[in-house]
């Protein structure tokens, strides 16, 4: 029997998860839990949208000091999402606050990158989709700042956070993968992409070794976590575990075999296959797919779905315009009284991905498509449900295609696991069962690897997989199989490809 703790940060809150391990099953219990939003700040031209790195890093703390208190920790694993990365000089110390993904630096940043390196073999070479904030495009927006002149290293956020707490800097790969600038086939960084760049060899001197998930990277300082011990006595040592998040949600997927789908739904849904190797195809590319490193030499091949993102901020306005809570539970049972597939929007649409009030945006893309407006809180709750459903359909289908494989079931993990009507729409909109849970699949997998890092478990991702089946409640929602729903949803699939290919040519 063993204890560990699990750092899960996402880019809405953040929180603390102890497992203990007995019987064959992972028994977890929450013990702290924060909010984790971007503050502006101002800096030289203008403002930056930045996270709070060092709170982030004290409730870190303050989360892992109770996890501690209440017995001994055999190990520590963090996750975060990818992309954002911390600077630091000789001394350990930041060079500028960290830039959050969603600030708008990188604003036309790809285009300059492209006059450089052709797309085409830019996808060839990482695998990597292009989204305007990925690593290498956040870093070449900052080409001439003093922050980067200053700057000795770099590591990504949860690489950042694990250096805090143990003094050891190392880039784990999962997270790597997400920076465009890491080779997905020999799982190192990309000599060929870093020697296209004007600016690579500056990026060079700052990247770190690369470890694989599972890698010890040192124990906990005492300084900084005294009260962090092991049963022995000795200090908790910190783990590499799949440091992207859904890299530690695919290993919580409780699935047997690889005939599956995931779909890890949370503020954004990551939507694919596992895969033994990355699909670097033009027509790959052209679908908008990423190939990101998973745990076990494995490759997460998916597309990015903006997920829950649109729903919160509809509610966050709703609030903010009664100075009421709103119950979602009650907000779903009004939308699905609603006719379904009445109007669909492309929840990947630009004008969707800022912060700010979301129902007129999305009248807006309802009024350019010629669809009817939506009037009421449960049709729009209704058109984001119907639409995030297509989007899955979407993606799992061309996930299918591009890999030359087939699955048999679909595997939602994550908050999104609880949302039962989009689970059942997902089963009905993919014509596949859907298996919703664990809610907290990712801090799961990251704990199982943990486990595994510090020889509590042994064996593949098969083996973790059974332990982390038997240590969760599973709910399976089987498809319609009505003619007529059917139809209306292939039509509604056909609706929404038209509207995203009038998006790309419009682009």
């Amino acid at each position: 029997m063993g204890r560990y703790a699990a750092v899960d940060l996402g880019a809405g809150s953040g929180r603390v998860i102890v497992g203990e391990l007995t019987e064959g099953c992972l028994l977890t219990c929450e013990v702290h839990r924060f909010r984790n939003d971007p503050v502006p700040l101002p800096e030289a031209g203008g403002v930056r949208l930045c996270w709070k790195a060092t709170e982030l890093f004290a409730q870190v703390r303050a989360g892992l000091s109770k996890a501690a208190a209440q017995g001994p920790l055999e190990a520590i694993g963090i996750d975060t999402w990818g992309v954002d990365y911390g600077l630091l000089d000789v001394d350990g110390v930041l060079t500028a606050p960290v830039v959050s993904y969603r600030d708008r630096r990188t604003a036309g940043v790809p285009s300059r990158v492209f006059e450089q390196i052709d797309p085409a073999v830019l996808y060839a070479r990482t695998g990597t989709q292009v989204q305007e904030f990925n690593t290498v495009f956040q870093l070449l927006s900052s080409t001439g700042s003093r922050a980067l002149a200053r700057a000795d290293r770099l590591l990504l956020l949860p690489d950042l956070l694990a250096y805090w707490l143990s003094g050891v800097a190392r880039t784990e790969v999962t997270n790597a993968s997400t920076t465009g600038l890491l080779d997905p086939v020999g799982r190192q960084w990309s000599d060929e992409v870093l020697d296209a760049l004007d600016q690579g060899p500056a990026i060079r001197r700052l990247l770190t070794p690369l470890s694989e998930p599972g890698t010890v990277l040192g124990p906990v300082l005492p300084r900084i976590l005294p009260e962090a011990a092991t049963a022995s006595g000795a200090p908790t040592p910190v783990v590499t575990v799949g440091s992207h998040d859904t890299a530690s949600a695919v290993v919580g997927v409780p699935a047997g075999g690889d005939a599956f789908a995931f779909i890890s739904s949370g503020t954004w849904s990551l939507v694919g296959l596992e895969l033994s190797e990355p699909i670097l195809t033009e027509a790959s590319r052209a679908d908008n797919f990423t190939n990101e490193l998973g745990v076990d030499g494995t490759v997460r091949y998916l597309r990015n779905v903006s997920g829950m993102w649109t729903l919160n901020h509809c509610i966050a306005q709703w609030q903010d315009e009664t100075g009421q809570l709103q119950d979602l539970t009650a907000l779903l049972a009004e939308a699905f009284e609603e006719p379904p597939l009445a109007r669909i929007v492309d929840l990947n649409d630009d004008t969707l991905l800022d912060p700010g009030p979301m129902t007129e945006r999305i009248n807006a893309l309802l009024e350019f498509t010629g669809q009817p407006a939506a009037r009421t809180r449960a049709q729009v709750v209704r058109t984001i449900m119907d639409s995030l459903a297509l989007a899955y359909r979407a993606a799992v289908r061309a996930a299918c295609r591009h890999s030359g494989r087939t699955v048999d079931v679909v595997h939602v993990v994550g908050g999104g696991s609880r949302n039962i009507r989009l689970c059942r729409a997902t089963a009905d909109a993919t014509g596949l069962p859907v298996v919703a849970g664990p809610a907290e699949g990712t801090a799961l997998g990251n704990l199982l690897v943990c486990a595994r890092a510090v020889g509590d478990l042994s064996g593949g991702l098969d083996r973790l997989r059974a332990v982390g089946t038997a240590s969760c409640a599973l709910t399976r929602y089987e498809p319609t199989h009505c003619p007529e729903a059917l139809a209306a949803w292939r039509a509604a699939s056909q609706t929404l490809e038209s509207l995203t290919q009038g998006k790309a040519n419009r682009s």
